[in-house]
């Protein structure tokens, strides 16, 4: 008798419907108060049961108002199963005709005894496993994986067949490279790992990946190179991100500011890198990688303060070349630092610095000006920054266009309206230029937020002012740290043999060892030797 209910009202419900919005027999199982609380908490809901009927009814709970879950009752020779999938998630060509297909035309006289072993001989697709939770049957479905509840058996099967959107892998526009590789990271954790182990093709690559967030389940990878990090980074990288427990975590951004030692520190205390390259160099160096699904940005741990300082194509170029490029670098991160303070405490404090004929022209453009020195740096520099942050915000087409023309516009304007000096909007022009010539972006932030209170320093107290702000910065610089290393190693400690990647960049065939905090013990990353020799150039 309780086999005829069963068959009646699971015929009743043949039709495929969507969201759980088909109605039930009143006959059948029902939810429980305590089941119906918990239909956004899943993990509690415990093994599948043996009756399909029932199976349905809690699976409809759960997704009662998501229009976009399928449910597909269909029959495998005598037996009964129920299809449940998220439309717009799943390959659909694949599943009906690898799957619906092969399984319906299962005809009566097929042994149906063991309906697991069928379905694994019926089905044509690489990736299928038993699920035996509803948590896990969820996390399935929500991967975008179909999941075929059997009647009659407490457990299901789960499909392979997940399929959306994604975008194509392009040059990162924020990391733009003369010379180098021209493919970045896009949202998808399974392409951006796919990207790694093309890149290393090696079984040492190794990935672990954690799920993280209430509601989100964002898988978050921690990809590392066996045999050239040290472990208790990766135990301390892992115990980081299990303390994170939130409702969902929606990009890299957000796992940075729950790992990172110093949150309230300006200065980055990770890398983040949209390209592949630069994520594999930091691997050979003995760091880690964590790779967010959804977030085309990779942080990378520990780093130092140099490294937000070199840029990819460092590595790619002549030592030569890529030294005095580094070194124009550091050049103008002091410029955007310091550049604005210094003429503010010059023109405030320090006139007999600047030579008679250079003081008396710059005196006859500020004899009309109704601010003093520091009040003019302070409103071109907010006006400067409001006018960078317009032309991030708008559209590409226009935006470039609005901030060089605002600009000029506005600086021209303002010397003739006799509001600041022609002086002051040089000094703030060269300054943002300068801000441009730092690789990351996340450094450059940081000093552009630093320089206004070195402005106020400096029109407070000159250049006693400013020794005092960078006295701050660096003693700040020191007390950090990046993942429990020093920032601002291999200066602070001084380690004068890893000098050969801080301030210039020495030749590929010097740079035989690798970092001493970060690789110490599996040291050399090359056979020693290796300098060209021209002598043998024409030998064979």
């Amino acid at each position: 008798m309780q086999n005829k209910q069963s068959q009646g009202q699971f015929q009743q419900s043949s039709a495929v419907t969507k969201g759980g919005q088909g109605q039930t027999n009143s006959n059948g199982p029902k939810l429980t108060e305590q089941t119906q609380n918990q239909a956004f908490s899943t993990e509690n809901l415990g093994p599948l049961n043996t009756n399909i009927v029932s199976n349905e009814n809690i699976f409809r709970s759960i997704y009662q108002d998501c229009s976009d879950v399928i449910f597909r009752p269909f029959l495998i020779g005598k037996e009964k199963a129920l299809l449940i999938y998220i439309e717009g998630m799943t390959n659909i060509e694949e599943l009906d005709t690898n799957v619906l297909c092969r399984l319906m035309e299962s005809s009566e006289n097929d042994d149906t005894t063991d309906i697991r072993h069928l379905i694994l001989k019926k089905v044509s697709i690489s990736n299928v496993r038993e699920i035996k939770t509803f948590s896990e049957a969820i996390h399935e479905i929500s991967l975008g994986n179909p999941v075929i509840i059997l009647d009659r058996q407490n457990i299901g099967i789960s499909l392979g067949l997940s399929k959306w959107e994604k975008r194509a892998i392009e040059q990162p526009e924020a990391e733009m490279v003369v010379k180098g590789p021209r493919e970045g990271f896009v949202e998808t954790l399974s392409v951006n790992i796919s990207l790694l182990r093309r890149k290393v093709r090696s079984p040492r690559l190794k990935i672990q990946i954690l799920e993280i967030g209430r509601a989100t389940k964002t898988n978050v990878a921690i990809v590392y190179l066996e045999g050239t990090i040290d472990k208790t980074l990766i135990e301390e990288a892992k115990n980081r991100l299990s303390r994170i427990d939130v409702d969902g975590i929606i990009d890299s951004g957000m796992v940075e500011q729950f790992i990172e030692d110093n949150p309230y520190s300006p200065f980055p205390q990770v890398l983040e890198t949209e390209r592949p390259d630069v994520v594999l160099a930091n691997l050979l160096e003995g760091r880690l990688a964590i790779l967010v699904d959804g977030s085309p940005f990779v942080i990378v741990v520990p780093i130092s303060f140099y490294s937000l300082l070199q840029a990819g194509e460092d590595y790619y170029t002549r030592f030569l070349i890529a030294s005095a490029i580094r070194w124009l670098r550091y050049l103008f991160l002091l410029i955007s630092l310091l550049f604005p303070s210094l003429y503010v405490a010059v023109i405030t404090y320090h006139q007999e610095m600047i030579p008679t004929t250079l003081l008396i022209s710059m005196a006859a453009s500020r004899e009309q000006l109704p601010f003093p020195a520091l009040v003019e740096a302070l409103i071109m520099e907010v006006t400067f920054e409001a006018l960078r942050e317009a032309g991030l915000r708008l559209p590409k087409q226009v935006g470039a266009a609005v901030s060089i023309v605002g600009a000029l516009v506005i600086g021209e304007a303002a010397v003739s309206a006799g509001i600041v000096s022609a002086p002051m909007v040089i000094v703030v022009a060269i300054t943002g230029i300068a801000s441009f010539t730092i690789p990351r972006y996340t450094a450059s932030i940081s000093l552009r937020m630093l320089r206004f209170p070195m402005i106020i320093l400096a029109g407070s107290l000159g250049l006693l002012g400013i020794m005092l702000g960078l006295i701050i910065i660096i003693i700040h610089l020191c007390t950090l740290r990046s993942f429990g290393l020093p920032y601002l190693s291999p200066m602070a400690p001084m380690k004068t043999k890893e000098f050969k990647d801080v301030l210039i960049r020495a030749p590929i065939w010097k740079m035989n060892t690798r970092p001493r905090l970060t690789g110490w013990f599996n040291k050399f990353r090359q056979s020693a030797g290796l300098k060209p020799d021209p002598r043998k150039g024409g030998e064979k």
